[in-house]
């Protein structure tokens, strides 16, 4: 796992770069605010239920969550469940509001 900022993701997108953005936060959290990653809640990856994400297992995954926590947690589980370019998006939603806003 490697670590991405809120700058680096919002430079990407902006440019058009297709990004493989999985949100692990909470269903009611992702409908308030989301810069359009897949909904792929944590308690999912830490049961390694991990099948819909396994197209992705040979690319680029960058992880979100609220603070950067949780999403940390799920990068480092697709680590060693064979994901090969894992992203933590470094202070998670709340850090690309203060940045961005909604």
């Amino acid at each position: 796992m490697q670590n991405i900022t809120a700058e680096e993701v919002k430079a990407r997108m902006d440019a058009g770069e297709q990004l493989n953005l999985v949100d692990v936060r909470e269903p009611h959290e992702h409908a308030d605010f989301n810069i359009g990653g897949t909904l792929y809640p944590l308690g999912k990856i830490m049961t390694m239920m991990v099948d819909e994400l396994e197209p992705l297992k040979e690319t680029e995954v960058i992880v979100y969550c609220r603070s950067g926590n949780r999403s940390g947690q799920a990068a480092m589980i697709l680590d060693t469940l064979g994901f090969k370019d894992t992203k933590n998006l470094v202070g998670g939603m709340m850090g690309w509001e203060g940045k961005y806003g909604r």
